[in-house]
């Protein structure tokens, strides 16, 4: 397993998370993911540790905290071999203080996922999504004061705009307080806006990119193809899954898939794996969250690693995955001194 740094901070992190989005199975969005209890999730982590792969993403609202229970009485006895990294921000409650990255929530959510994960740290804890009615100076020095009780080791965020992750840096930089070092954003390859805005940032600010949905809020799983129903066991047979993840044009998707298929037959690698090692070429990527619904799946992906696709493969997929820009990008992209970051 290769490992990276984690942006600019001394952290080393594997080329591949396991995401535990899977595990739980709680609720109508979280049960069209995965329902793996405690035992499968000790045998998704043994392999994963066998494998090198030995960090775990969470999230306070993953099947309403059971994601983090079970990956917590997953590690028992393995807390030092492992790297947590969880998030917070989304509504936990009924309260009107139950969502938020207020100090009140934020203090009440990270002790929370301490208790359930069975741990006194958490390794990298990320703001899950921009909270635009708490002041920013709130929020960065109550993580500061987190960072400095020893309850966060690295600080990131997740689904910003480049706009509120430059400015939070700024703001941590002008009071000395602990930074942000990672993105947890959506990135793949029918989903590439965040070439766009958010890694010139990186690039220039430092910020490694945790990828989330790297196959496309499950897209790009090779059963995905022009004239045939969806796979029954796919997420996306959930209208509440489609709704709340990106949107894809149908035609558009099954262009990148014939191009999959080429890359496929040239490798003999899956589709999955190749959209996954796609994705470890790009600039700022430091890992790459994975699911797993099962041992299958998990070694499947697993197998992304250890190998590159070629210059030629890759721009094959970059042809076929290319979109118009939006303003101001695409004005942009006109003018000589300002080249792409993946050119």
């Amino acid at each position: 397993m290769e490992f990276r740094h984690l942006g600019g901070s001394g952290l080393k992190v594997p080329v591949l998370t396991l995401g535990t989005g899977t595990f739980g199975g709680n609720g109508p969005l979280f049960s069209a993911w995965g329902n793996s209890g405690v035992e499968e999730a000790k045998k998704l982590i043994d392999i994963s540790l066998e494998a090198g792969l030995n960090m775990f993403d969470s999230a306070d609202v993953y099947s309403a905290g059971q994601a983090e229970e079970i990956l917590g009485k997953a590690i028992e006895g393995k807390r030092d071999q492992v790297l947590i990294s969880t998030k917070a921000t989304f509504r936990t409650g009924e309260g009107p203080n139950d969502i938020g990255s207020s100090r009140h929530h934020l203090i009440e959510s990270i002790n929370g996922s301490l208790k359930r994960l069975g741990t006194d740290y958490i390794d990298l804890f990320q703001l899950h999504g921009f909270d635009a009615q708490t002041p920013i100076e709130e929020t960065l020095s109550t993580l500061d004061d987190l960072v400095r009780a020893g309850k966060i080791r690295y600080l990131g965020v997740s689904n910003f705009s480049g706009w509120h992750l430059m400015k939070s840096l700024a703001i941590a930089e002008k009071y000395g307080w602990a930074r942000y070092v990672a993105h947890q954003a959506y990135y793949s390859l029918i989903g590439r806006s965040y070439e766009w805005e958010l890694m010139p940032l990186g690039i220039d600010q430092k910020i490694g990119a945790v990828v989330w949905s790297p196959l496309g809020w499950a897209r790009l799983t090779g059963k995905i193809r022009r004239g045939t129903p969806l796979p029954e066991n796919s997420r996306l047979q959930s209208q509440l899954n489609v709704d709340v993840g990106p949107p894809v044009d149908d035609e558009y998707l099954y262009r990148v898939v014939d191009a999959l298929d080429e890359v496929a037959s040239e490798t003999g690698k899956t589709i999955p794996q190749i959209a996954i090692n796609w994705l470890l070429q790009r600039p700022t990527v430091s890992t790459i969250v994975i699911g797993a619904r099962n041992e299958d799946q998990l070694r499947q992906n697993l197998g992304a690693v250890g190998w590159n696709l070629t210059k030629e493969q890759v721009a094959k997929l970059d042809a076929a995955s290319d979109t118009a820009l939006a303003y101001p990008y695409f004005h942009q992209a006109g003018f000589e001194r300002n080249p792409s970051p993946v050119a």
